[in-house]
This record gives structure tokens, C-alpha cells and sequence, in this order.
């Protein structure tokens, strides 16, 4: 009997709030005094949108490779035709801590934003990690919640697109009617001054700093190819590609504009200096807590999607890794009647869940660590295109592949070469090596009954056909 394949629901749509889902957070909320100190008004305006306009060649190569390749596995699958098979599960291996250390991320600023409102979140602290005290009712939220998505998830793509679909509408909406109200209401002299670093340089400083981390909040466009086993029968595979390509736009225009918002409505100096979030600039602009828990709710609805997101593709790399042998084979297997790969699901869940009792020592090193994990990403999947075409199996799209492959490598330069404002530290480095030594144990100790692992070449998308 044929093992069944994942379930064939979703349409251009779910691709869309999938890979715009995955990409926009609570960042926005929470961060917005650390974007502002880095590069003031205009130099994080300039990050987000230089960050989106250079990424946009990785996605249009993403979109052509997704078009060819439908495959969970995506990055996996991208490289295994081209390169040598570790090569291909390190390019998973690395994608997999890009996704997955999002989820106890979100799990933990969960709690942290519900406290925004109801202070007495903050109450039974139960111990401390790094300096952070972690508070049993935030803890809380944070599992109850990773035990919502992990349901989701578990009982079929379906219910989990379902989800996806109505928070990144419903978001959308809360953000135009806030967005118009703030320039209704603001000031153009709270913009100034439009940069972070004064002098001749300070212009260019200001937009680097925040350039740099603009990969980890610009993350998920690519995550349609996870989904893109589950597309709908008679799909038009050019929906790919425009999924992609719209998750990008919109995502790089969202961060533009809400950077431009929250300066305009308050003085994005005294902002920083009170280590304030977008919710309280609001507040303060409108003299109203009504209007600082719209900001509120709009980013927990904002927390749930890019949770969601997050959670569905790590789950099918994992799947995609299990399927081929590369890791242990049982996390390849599909639920025969939710046809979702449930003991992927359970694997990523136990981890969120784990890692969530860090609490708020985990949220600084994510952003480094999944920065560089998914440069080298979108380097594996630039370089395999171009192997690709060099074998004359792509005859367009090389010019962007170039240009993506030479994103993904500086972003890896930012992140390791000593001396760089933003490069790792040694907390960022001890995290990055324990992921890449539990990668190498398991590759030492996978299934070897195929070449290197890996499942044959004309069986890697089960259910497509």
C-alpha cells in the first residue's frame, strides 16, 4: 500500500497569509525602540526597505525552484539534485533552527505582551535565567498557547490555513484603521532627527545597523515551499511564485510603515529613552489606553500567525528530513487520517515547550542566531539554482540567483566576522554550535540504506501526483 501523502487543500491565498504570516510578528511592538536607536526614522525606514528590495531576487528564486521542485523539503530538495547529500541536510538542518526557534520565541512574548494588559501576569515569579525572572501565569500562556498551535496542526492543514487566513486578514484591517488614525493625528517635527548617528557617515550607519537585522524579521516569504505538497488539485504552480513575491512586498512595506507611524505620533527620541513599545506611543499621542490596546490586540493576533506560520514549517522540514532518511525515519511518517506529519508536529511542539522555560533570556540570541541561519538557507538555495542552470536545467533567472547567493553570504559575513557591529557574540556562537552538533549526531546516525539517506530522486513529493 502506497503511504498516504499530506493533505491537498491550499490555495494562492493561504500561500500568502502563510509567507506574510511567517515573516511579520510582534517585532513591531516590542522592538520598536531598538529599531529606532539603531538607525532613528529614516535610517530603519531605509533598512526594511533596501532589506526587501535586496531579498527580492532570492524570492523570485525561490518562486522559480518552488515552481519546479514542489517539495517539503524545500532547501533539501533544492540542493540534493546538485550538491553531495550532507550538503542537502545541512541546508535543511540550518533552515529547521530558523523556523523552530521562532516558536518558543512567540510562546515566550506571549506572555510578555498579554502582561502589557493584565499586569498581574506578572506575579509567582518561579525562578531567573540570565537575569530574566520567569513568572508561573506568563509560562503559562506561553504553553497553553504552543498547545493551541501544536492542535492545529495536528488535526490537519485545513484548520491550521483556516487560522492563518483570518488572523493575517484581521490584522491587516486592525493595522490600516491604527495606521490612518496615527498620521491623522501625528506631528512631522517628532521625525526629527531622521537618523540614529549624526556626521557625514551617519546617514549610511544608521540604515547598516538596521539592515542587519532584517533577514530575522524579514524571514518567511521562502516558507511557501514547505506548504507547497499541500497545494489544492489543478494549483497553477505560477501561484508559487506570487505568494512569494506578495508576502515580501507587503511584509517590507508593512515594517516601512509602521516605523514611519510610530516616529510620526511621538518623538521617536524620548521613545527610546523610556524603552518604550509602539502600544505606548499610541497611548500617549491619542491620551487614550483604548487606542494602546488596539496596537495590543493587533500584535497578539500578529504573535498567533507567525507562531503558526513558524510551527507549520518547521514541522514539514523536519517531515521532509524523516521522509528521506536523513534524521530518524519515523518523523516521515503521515497520519492516516489527518494526512499532517504528526510526529513532526509532536517534536517541534516538545521543543517550543522546553525552550519556553527560558523565558526572555531566549528572545535577544534568536534574532542573531536565525539571522544567520537563514542566509546560509537562501545561499543554499541561490547556489543550487545556479548549478542548475549551469547543467542547462534553468535557462532564466540566473542574474537573481547571483544576487540572492551574494545576500546570503553577506549576511553570514555580518554575522560571523569579528569586530562587526551586530556579529555574534559568545552566547550566539555556543547556541549556533549545540544546533550544529545535534545535526551532526544525527546525520552519523542515519538511515544509510539509501545513497546517503536520502529518498530516490522521482519519489521526494508523495501525494502530488
Amino acid at each position: 500500500m502506497t503511504p498516504a501523502g499530506l493533505q491537498r487543500t491550499l490555495s494562492t491565498v493561504e500561500y500568502f497569509t502563510f509567507g506574510f504570516g511567517t515573516m511579520v510578528g510582534v517585532g513591531w511592538v516590542v522592538l520598536m525602540d531598538d529599531w529606532l536607536r539603531r538607525g532613528g526614522p529614516a535610517g530603519a525606514m531605509l533598512g526594511f526597505l533596501v532589506g526587501g528590495l535586496l531579498l527580492t531576487p532570492v524570492a523570485l528564486t525561490y518562486g522559480r525552484l518552488v515552481r519546479r521542485i514542489p517539495d517539503a523539503g524545500s532547501e533539501v530538495a533544492y540542493a540534493e539534485a546538485v550538491f553531495p547529500p550532507f550538503l542537502g541536510f545541512a541546508a535543511g538542518w540550518t533552515m529547521v533552527l530558523a523556523y523552530a526557534i521562532v516558536c518558543p520565541w512567540e510562546a515566550v512574548a506571549s506572555g510578555n505582551l498579554l502582561a502589557r494588559v493584565f499586569p498581574s501576569l506578572s506575579s509567582h515569579p518561579l525562578y531567573s535565567v540570565a537575569g530574566s525572572t520567569i513568572y508561573a501565569p506568563r509560562l503559562l500562556v506561553g504553553l497553553l498557547l504552543t498547545a493551541l498551535v501544536t492542535a492545529l496542526n495536528y488535526r490537519g492543514v485545513r484548520l491550521s490555513a483556516a487560522f492563518q487566513n483570518t488572523l493575517t486578514f484581521a490584522l491587516l484591517a486592525l493595522f490600516a484603521a491604527f495606521t490612518l488614525a496615527g498620521f491623522a493625528r501625528g506631528d512631522s517635527a517628532n521625525l526629527a532627527p531622521a537618523f540614529a548617528h549624526p556626521g557625514a557617515g551617519g546617514a549610511a550607519l544608521s540604515t547598516l545597523l538596521v539592515l542587519q537585522i532584517v533577514p530575522y524579521f524579514m524571514t518567511g516569504f521562502e516558507s511557501v515551499g514547505k506548504g507547497s505538497e499541500e497545494a489544492r488539485a489543478g494549483f497553477d504552480p505560477r501561484g508559487f511564485s506570487r505568494a512569494i513575491l506578495l508576502a515580501l512586498g507587503v511584509g517590507a512595506g508593512f515594517y516601512v510603515v509602521i516605523v514611519a507611524v510610530v516616529a510620526f505620533v511621538f518623538p521617536w527620541q524620548q521613545l527610546v529613552a523610556g524603552r518604550l513599545g509602539s502600544e505606548a506611543a499610541f497611548a500617549s499621542a491619542f491620551g487614550s489606553r483604548a487606542m494602546a490596546n488596539v496596537i495590543l490586540l493587533a500584535a497578539f493576533l500578529s504573535l498567533l500567525k507567525i507562531f503558526n506560520g513558524n510551527f507549520l514549517a518547521a514541522t514539514r522540514l523536519v517531515f521532509a528530513l524523516g521522509r528521506r532518511g536523513l534524521v530518524s525515519p519515523v518523523l516521515g511518517t503521515v497520519h492516516e487520517t489527518f494526512r499532517t506529519p504528526t510526529v513532526a508536529v509532536a517534536l517541534v511542539a516538545a521543543f517550543t515547550a522546553s525552550a519556553s522555560f527560558l523565558g526572555d533570556a531566549v528572545l535577544v540570541p534568536v534574532t542573531e542566531v536565525g539571522s544567520l541561519a537563514v542566509g546560509a538557507g537562501w545561499l543554499s538555495a541561490c547556489a543550487a539554482y545556479l548549478l542548475r542552470a549551469r547543467r542547462g536545467e534553468e535557462a532564466t533567472g540566473t542574474t537573481s540567483a547571483w544576487i540572492g547567493a551574494a545576500v546570503g553570504v553577506a549576511i553570514i559575513l555580518m554575522k560571523t566576522l569579528p569586530g562587526l557591529p551586530g556579529s555574534f557574540t559568545s552566547h550566539e556562537w555556543i547556541a549556533f554550535a549545540a544546533w550544529t552538533g545535534l545535526g551532526l549526531a544525527l546525520w552519523w546516525r542515519r538511515d544509510r540504506r539509501g545513497p546517503g539517506g536520502a529518498a530516490p530522486r522521482g519519489d521526494s513529493t508523495p501525494g502530488l501526483g
